[in-house]
């Protein structure tokens, strides 16, 4: 370990833990020791009578039970199974360059080099320690998903950390950008190194691994009991070594950025900003684009070209990142992979499992879709699924098309019957007062159900915060679609299946719990009057495709788009709300009117 003060620190810490660690060891062995005294005065004739006796009677089976207990727990620390972060691996023939260039940041930051490299779906980089047992390399067969992507050396028990990078550096990033981000994460395999510190280390991850046994849902009464007291324990020790812990990881980061500061530094500034981009830019991508695509059964298969699309559609549109595009003439760092198309597709379907939960292999109901299928695969069948779930609410509700010289002569469905629906004033209801002459309670109109059926004693849905400030009409169908999407996010979905379908073996051979899917879930919750003018929009959308020519496009940063003529539409939103909000349905129709659009005519449902 080198004199960098941080990694002095970060010694001093681990003693410490080191110290918790054996004074635990010394409470469990003083009641036998204890009673060994007792033991020998009664052989040697002079620890006798009575009270010495008694107390060799009590403390004799106390210090056997302490120290079964004590072995115990020791015995779960030790072969606990710490957590580990589900990556790809990729081995070194399925990347020599990345690698020999991992290799060549060591040789110069004077550390040992990392076991092996993997890759994951996040903007962020780090070492991760797996020579426990459990983390031995599983069979193929039993992890599809990352299989694809290489397989991982055959050591065991590789004393050096693992390198996790994140997988959008790879494609956003350049070979000279990514290796000066590496060299500061690579710098902390020299502390990770010191016997000291990857005991105290070990000892944590221990202590956490068997809190998490302890937690586990366990139905025996006995096995029950005993993983209380087990979890009490570890709790207790954990506990005490918390601030020595968190220490002893920022002394090691400190050594780790000290050491590497030698190695590209001026590089490393302009690397740090390219990291923030590409953060904004995943999350982006993820819940704009890739997460519609989820949610219908698809997952985009090359999330991480992804990143580079829309952060150079970011760079055009932002005078500020107009510099950034002027670096994809230099040599990108997923060249330094032999495949990187298969390693993409691997990383993309493990983000799909991690922030959506899907399926670990393509099914009929869970398949791959390429960027340039998108459009047809997923926007436009989004659209009309959207606009059938709309049309199937107003049939619920009982509103039918409004008579005019404009309405169908079948009952075809329209965007007519919307707007007519949404704007009529008709179908208004006043909240919290009792319209006069109508009885109270009863309705002030004849007409269309405008009012979800609730049980007595419920909250109304139209005195709903989110939804106040719109009309009536707006606010029941709004409060009709919430309920009606509920009912079908309930029913179980052959894309996202329950921890029940998990294979039990397949379980014990992962490296990772993959039956609590998703891990980091994507699902921001839509109130219901964004859910309203989703579906408005959708229908918007579906009448201009099936009546005026309209094609469904991506964009890179607002996920599905409506093109007209080649050109996306961005002044839609305004006019859905002002229907939503206000009953006025003329600036639409005028927006409609000038497209070509016609409301009239029957559109096709999903």
């Amino acid at each position: 370990m080198g004199v960098e003060a941080g990694a002095q620190a970060a010694r001093a810490r681990a003693l410490a833990v080191l110290r918790i660690r054996s004074r635990a060891l010394a409470v469990a062995l003083l009641p036998a020791a204890v009673a060994v005294i007792l033991l020998a005065g009664a052989a040697g004739d002079r620890l006798e009578g009575p009270v010495w006796d008694t107390a060799r009677w009590v403390l004799t089976p106390f210090a056997v039970l302490v120290l079964l207990a004590a072995a115990g727990i020791a015995l779960v620390v030790a072969r606990a199974r710490p957590a580990m972060s589900p990556t790809v691996p990729v081995t070194e023939e399925a990347a020599p360059d990345l690698y020999r260039m991992v290799r060549d940041l060591a040789d110069r930051l004077d550390v040992p080099a990392p076991s092996a490299i993997a890759l994951t779906p996040d903007c962020d980089s780090w070492l991760e320690d797996r020579t426990h047992p459990a983390h031995g390399p599983p069979p193929a067969e039993e992890h599809h998903d990352i299989a694809g992507a290489g397989r991982q050396a055959h050591r065991r028990h590789p004393v050096a950390p693992v390198l996790v990078i994140g997988s959008p550096f790879l494609w956003w990033m350049r070979v000279g950008e990514l290796r000066a981000v590496l060299a500061p994460v690579i710098a902390g395999t020299g502390p990770s190194a010191h016997p000291d510190i990857a005991a105290a280390r070990r000892f944590v991850r221990g202590l956490d691994a068997a809190v998490a046994v302890a937690s586990a849902p366990r139905r025996e009464p006995v096995s029950r009991a005993v993983l209380a007291g087990m979890g009490w324990v570890a709790r207790l020790l954990l506990r005490s070594c918390r601030v020595h812990a968190a220490e002893l990881e920022r002394g090691v980061a400190a050594a780790a950025a000290e050491r590497a500061q030698a190695v590209d530094y001026g590089l490393r500034i302009v690397a740090q900003e390219q990291v923030g981009l590409a953060y904004a830019g995943w999350d982006r991508l993820l819940t704009r684009v890739a997460l519609p695509a989820w949610r219908m059964g698809r997952w985009p298969s090359r999330l991480d070209a992804g990143v580079v699309a829309a952060l150079t559609e970011l760079s055009r549109r932002d005078r500020l990142a107009e510099g950034f595009a002027s670096r994809l003439g230099e040599r990108p760092a997923c060249d330094l992979l032999e495949e990187p198309g298969t390693v993409d597709e691997a990383a993309s379907l493990l983000a799909a499992r991690l922030f959506h939960g899907g399926p670990a292999g393509s099914g009929p109901d869970w398949s791959p879709v390429d960027w340039s299928e998108y459009p047809d695969e997923v926007v436009d069948r989004k659209w009309r699924l959207d606009a059938a779930r709309l049309h199937r609410v107003l049939d619920t509700m009982g509103v039918r098309p409004a008579p005019g010289p404009t309405a169908p002569a079948t009952g075809a469905p329209t965007l007519s019957r919307v707007l007519d629906h949404l704007a009529d004033p008709g179908t208004a209801r006043t909240t919290g007062s009792t319209p006069a002459g109508s009885p109270a309670g009863g309705p002030a109109v004849s007409g269309p159900d405008t009012a979800p059926a609730r049980t007595p004693g419920a909250p109304d849905p139209l005195d709903d915060e989110d939804l106040s400030g719109t009309t009536a009409p707006s606010a029941t169908l709004a409060a009709r679609l919430s309920a009606e999407l509920a009912r079908e996010e309930a029913a179980p979905s052959p894309a996202a299946p329950s921890p029940a379908s998990t294979s039990p073996a397949s379980d014990d051979a992962a490296l990772w719990d993959d039956r609590a899917l998703p891990l980091f879930p994507l699902q921001p919750p839509r109130t219901a009057r964004e859910l309203l003018a989703d579906h408005l929009t959708a229908m918007v959308c579906c009448a201009a495709m099936d009546t005026a020519g309209a094609a469904p496009g991506l964009d890179w940063l607002d996920g599905p788009t409506l093109l007209i003529d080649g050109e996306r539409t961005a002044d839609l939103a305004p006019k859905v709300l002002t229907l939503i909000e206000d009953g006025d349905a003329t600036p639409l129709r005028v927006w409609l009117s000038q497209l070509g659009i016609r409301p009239e005519k029957p559109v096709r449902l999903g």
